[in-house]
């Protein structure tokens, strides 16, 4: 599966001249930004597979390791592609593109998807196409339900993009053209959730057990400030530091604070993460005018966000639109959709193009 040497540009001279065929567009779609390995097939608009391999062993180190992970992606890659194109019945003679994710992520893990991504294209003389995980992640509200595929958000429409890396709010005029109107300054939200879980001794991912704990706590019992950043920008350094310094004063008065009050305190961070992300978007509703506004990104998986977005949306009139629980953390539905997308524009990458770590949109 693997070529050696220095492939070409492009494949055969001509392809990217050719008119898109009027029969069906099957694209295949590769993830593999961190420690997910996944694979999708989207024909037309509409997610046939959709498979994750998820990686175990970085529980006991407290975080994602690298280079584990970029192993685990070679071993992993090829049975989870197979089991996609499975799934989904179709063979990579039928495949028109392969969409794979080029940036951020882990330059290691990038490689693993971006190389075997260009084998297959190069093999089956298919269009590459490059894709950017954040992207992705906005695009995978157009994923309807499996109940009502037909309710997606209307452009323009707002996305509140929330992740371990990455806090913004994005404005999509159509799948090509989105801009990012707000982000954070200095830490994301999904982190700031997985540090202040290890600060109270949570294990890895921390971030999930936060919400679990959440559920049976009082938010109103402890109270953290709210980061006074000007427009459209986010920070939780400071609500981190503050938390930091909470647990050290309480624990100082009672070595069992912790354990005494943790949904009451898993309960009071969480609410006050929710809350500075909703008074952002509730600003960028209000200064842009736009109605249709989503949720996206590995912490819209959050069930306290989940249902105070979903309150915030009915109390002001939007209307709300977040992704099932799957395509919300990382997935490869959301890279191949995004692919499609990429395909009807004709918007090709070339089969030099390298991932990059931490690329601008």
């Amino acid at each position: 599966m693997w070529l050696s040497g220095q492939l070409p540009d492009s494949p055969i001279p001509g392809y990217l001249c050719t008119p898109l065929k009027s029969t069906s567009i099957n694209i295949l779609g590769i993830e593999s930004s961190c420690d997910e390995t996944a694979a999708s097939v989207c024909r037309d608009g509409k997610i046939l597979s959709n498979v994750v391999a998820t990686q175990d062993v970085h529980g006991r180190y407290g975080g994602v390791v690298p280079e584990l992970a970029s192993r685990a992606h070679l071993q992993n890659i090829l049975p989870v592609v197979d089991q996609a194109l499975k799934l989904s019945q179709t063979s990579l003679a039928d495949l028109d593109a392969v969409a794979f994710t080029r940036s951020p992520g882990l330059i290691g893990s990038l490689l693993v998807g971006a190389q075997f991504a260009k084998s297959i294209a190069f093999a089956q003389n298919i269009p590459l196409i490059a894709v950017h995980h954040m992207q992705a992640h906005v695009l995978a509200n157009l994923i309807g339900p499996k109940d009502h595929p037909e309710v997606i958000p209307s452009f323009p429409f707002l996305c509140l993009t929330v992740s371990g890396g990455h806090t913004q709010i994005v404005v999509c005029h159509s799948p090509e053209d989105l801009k990012v109107i707000g982000e954070t300054t200095d830490d994301a939200a999904g982190e700031a959730f997985d540090k202040s879980a290890k600060l109270l001794g949570l294990p890895y991912p921390g971030g999930p057990l936060i919400d679990r704990y959440a559920q049976s706590g009082d938010a109103a019992r402890y109270t953290f400030p709210e980061p006074k950043i000007p427009g459209l920008g986010f920070s939780f350094s400071g609500l981190k530091t503050a938390i930091l310094y909470f647990i050290q004063n309480e624990t100082a008065k009672n070595p069992d604070f912790v354990t005494q009050n943790l949904p009451d305190i898993c309960a009071s961070i969480q609410g006050r993460i929710i809350s500075i992300l909703l008074n952002k978007l509730k600003l960028a509703a209000s200064q842009t005018g736009i109605r249709q506004v989503c949720l996206a990104g590995g912490v819209a998986a959050n069930k306290g966000l989940r249902k105070a977005f979903a309150e915030t949306g009915k109390s002001l009139g939007w209307k709300t639109f977040i992704p099932e629980m799957a395509y919300c953390t990382d997935n490869a539905a959301m890279i191949a959709l995004t692919g499609y997308y990429k395909y009807l524009e004709q918007d090709f990458s070339p089969y030099s193009v390298t991932v990059n770590a931490r690329a601008a949109w």
